[in-house]
Order: C-alpha cells, then sequence, then structure tokens
C-alpha cells in the first residue's frame, strides 16, 4: 500500500471530523491525516495517494486554508486522489458543496486521478457546481441539516474509493 493522507481545511471542526472518520475506514494507521493549515505542498507530495476535504464558504468558495494553500507547488500528476466536502444544502441550495468543483478542477488541473464520485440523486439542494452526468465530483455531505447520513455516507464512499487506494 503506498503512502495515505486525508488532508482537510476545516474552520468549525466539521470537515476535520470527516476526515478522521476517513481515517478510521482504513487499517488503522495506514492513513496520515493533516490539517492544510499545518502543511505545505512538500509534505503533501510525498504520498503516493490523497483525499482533499473542504467546506464549501459564502457563496460556493474553498475553506479560508485552502485559499491561502499554494497549490502551485503541489505534485499530484498521476496520482490517485478523491475530495470530500461540506456544505448547507437548505440554506446555502444554489451553491451547495460548491468547493468540491473548486477542488476537483484544482486537482484535474494538474493530472490527478480522481476518483469517487457519488450519484447525487439521493441528496436534497437545488443546484451544485460539483454535479456533473448526475454525480459530485466527490463525497458531498451536510452535517448542518442531514448528520445523521454522514457516516453511513463516509462508510459507502470510503467502500468505493478504497480499492483504488490499497494496493
Amino acid at each position: 500500500m503506498g503512502k495515505i493522507v486525508v488532508v482537510y481545511g476545516s474552520t468549525l471542526g466539521n470537515t476535520k471530523s470527516v476526515a478522521n472518520l476517513i481515517a478510521k475506514c482504513f487499517e488503522p494507521n495506514k492513513i496520515d491525516v493533516l490539517n492544510v493549515a499545518e502543511t505545505n505542498p512538500e509534505v503533501l507530495n510525498q504520498y503516493d495517494k490523497l483525499i482533499f476535504g473542504t467546506s464549501t464558504w459564502g457563496i460556493g468558495e474553498l475553506q479560508s486554508d485552502w485559499e491561502e494553500f499554494n497549490f502551485k507547488d503541489l505534485k499530484v500528476e498521476n496520482k490517485t486522489v478523491a475530495v470530500f466536502g461540506m456544505g448547507d444544502s437548505e440554506v446555502y441550495a444554489f451553491t451547495y458543496c460548491d468547493s468540491i468543483a473548486k477542488m476537483h478542477k484544482i486537482l484535474k488541473s494538474k493530472k490527478a486521478n480522481i476518483v469517487g464520485y457519488v450519484p447525487s440523486k439521493d441528496y436534497k439542494f437545488t443546484k451544485s457546481e460539483a454535479v456533473e452526468n448526475d454525480h459530485f465530483l466527490g463525497l458531498a455531505l451536510d452535517n448542518d441539516n442531514f448528520e445523521d447520513l454522514t457516516e453511513s455516507r463516509v462508510k459507502a464512499w470510503v467502500e468505493l474509493i478504497k480499492p483504488h487506494f490499497i494496493d
């Protein structure tokens, strides 16, 4: 198994909690969890497989620590990556988890192998940039309105991506 990291940006703690839950779904001690505010591209470049987590702020923006991250020096070409995001599907129903789309666009432009697309049919929201062909570009979560679904969605998503992350 290559080196795996979950790297997240979290303002209120929800994204951090999900990052830790994702890590627990993999073999214990086989995956690192890092706060993007406390790391840099040089550290992340040492990993073979990466899971990126962000919440959506304002009108569809990345979490502020990601806004300050130096993506220019991030090297993910031909690496396996996945994205998860937090959002509010009721108050921000027109920009639900748009940060997933922003992160996806950055990683795709760096030629990463992105996995973990999730069907959008079981979600309640009005619009999201993170949906293409009826699938989210990663795992979309809403702890503000549907916290009861978070754990089961995370576990199902990890089972979906695990074959790509475990050698």
